[in-house]
């Protein structure tokens, strides 16, 4: 007078799994039946101006690279990434909070200045030189220098 030792639940839970391996096997013999494309069917190519095709590359419009050609790591400078050395009147300096504005000659832009990047104490109104850099929010004027 056992009783089974399996719950309602976990017989359906079964008969479920069951069913499901079931579907999944007859689906695979579907896609058998119906004749699956091979791995060379469904290769694409890509061609010299970027565009997908299906047929392969002419080996002999093939590109040669030397591999003293290739760069690996960071680029070496050149004179557009180099600090550049400017001229400019200070149009606002805040001493109490330390930065203000410098309007640089021959052009309407203004770049912003930190008494940290100093040489010299500037005051507003001083004609100074200067080096940009790249900051956090667009270029910053550093080593101030009052031009005499």
């Amino acid at each position: 007078m056992g009783r089974s030792h399996e719950s309602f639940s976990k017989r359906e839970k079964e008969k479920k799994k069951q069913k499901r391996k079931e579907e999944k096997l007859k689906r695979k013999e579907e896609r058998k039946e119906e004749g699956a494309t091979s791995f060379d069917d469904m290769i694409a190519y890509v061609d010299d101006k970027g565009n997908i095709v299906d047929t392969p590359p002419d080996p002999t419009d093939k590109e040669e690279i030397e591999a003293e050609d290739i760069v690996l790591g960071i680029p070496p400078k050149s004179e557009s990434d180099e600090v550049t050395v400017n001229e400019g009147t200070v149009s606002f300096f805040d001493d109490s909070k330390g930065f203000g504005f410098i309007k640089v000659k021959g052009s309407q832009e203004s770049l912003f200045t930190h008494v940290s990047r100093h040489e010299d104490e500037i005051k507003e109104g001083n004609l100074v030189s200067f080096d940009v850099e790249p900051g956090d929010r667009g270029p910053v004027a550093v080593n101030v220098r009052i031009k005499k």
